[in-house]
């Protein structure tokens, strides 16, 4: 992909949908004294289906599309979401990927979207080789707490643009944008666990994947808790790729799935709780789709591994 595209002018795109009619999408927009632009989906509102699409179409820099389907999962039917891009590495790795923490005194967001290629200071930005030299600014923060004018001042400086040019979403993981945009990640979480294993992701040309979308939960740790299980036990991804001969793609797909990893078979909940909500002691390799299939598209071969366990799934719901 060209590195003069950019994926905020892109989502910039995306968000003046949303700065056009909040109302009708159920969100507020905030104006700090500094410029900043803050749209608020789900922290003193309510949100939408189609706000929370709107995002998580943004969250993938503009790159993917993301529509509403209705699963059905063993016997249960839920509402899901089919999300496809052809610029996979950009879109998840270099835009959706949650993988900046914002600390500034007692304000903690975990940023994604395509402001983090302005920023660009994560690792995971020297292998994709990609940044982004926008002047505006589009970044999602998952938090229940609207950022100060101070977060917002030490967000646009590490971007190196003006408070007046970021647009932040503040998406609580309770809120319908929440639940929308974690299971809009299905790609991007297979993508990342790809990258983990050693895999040059840059291989992947198109990608595309359903979850269901769980409903709002009580608070945001039992939504932590549903929200990745309709990944984890729910998810399905599909990758078309061109491999090589040093590819071993029958190899590479078993240890894509969540199945592979030793905390796989209860609620993520309950294994949450159990480790006292430490992330750090969630092993890392759960966290991605519950069946992958890798369509090589040199040898024309497919290679599936994992499984949709409904059961889990719906004891995590509460279906």
């Amino acid at each position: 992909m060209s590195s003069s595209i950019s994926i905020n002018k892109n989502a910039l795109e995306l968000t003046s949908q949303i700065l056009d009619k909040p109302e009708s999408l159920g969100c507020e927009i905030l104006e700090q004294k500094n410029g900043a632009t803050i749209i608020d989906a789900g922290v003193n509102v309510s949100g939408s289906e189609k706000l929370a699409l709107l995002i998580a179409e943004a969250s993938l820099g503009g790159l993917g599309a993301v529509r509403p389907v209705t699963m059905h999962i063993g016997h249960l039917t839920i509402r899901g979401v089919i999300v496809s891009t052809n610029e996979p590495k950009i879109a998840t790795l270099g835009s959706q990927h949650a993988g900046w923490q914002i600390r500034v005194n007692d304000f903690f967001a975990m940023g994604s979207g395509p402001a983090r290629s302005l920023y660009a200071h994560e690792i995971i930005f020297q292998e994709i080789g990609y940044r982004d030299n926008s002047q505006k600014g589009v970044i999602i923060l998952e938090t229940r707490q609207l950022p100060s004018e101070e977060v917002t001042d030490y967000i646009s400086k590490k971007c190196g643009i003006l408070p007046s040019d970021l647009y932040a979403i503040i998406v609580p993981t309770a809120s319908v944008a929440g639940s929308v945009q974690m299971s809009a990640r299905i790609i991007e979480l297979g993508i990342h666990k790809m990258w983990k294993l050693g895999f040059d992701i840059s291989k992947v040309k198109t990608a595309h994947g359903t979850a269901p979308v769980a409903p709002v939960a009580k608070d945001n740790m039992h939504a932590i808790g549903i929200t990745n299980d309709c990944i984890i036990y729910g998810g399905r991804a599909y990758y078309f790729l061109l491999s090589n001969e040093n590819d071993n793609l029958s190899s590479l797909v078993g240890k894509i799935p969540s199945s592979s990893s030793d905390q796989y078979g209860r609620t993520f909940y309950d294994l949450f709780k159990s480790v006292e909500f430490d992330f750090s002691n969630i092993d890392p390799l759960l966290l991605s789709p519950a069946e992958v299939t890798l369509n090589d598209i040199i040898t024309q071969k497919t290679y599936r591994a994992g499984n949709l366990n409904p059961d889990i799934l719906m004891k995590s719901l509460e279906l």
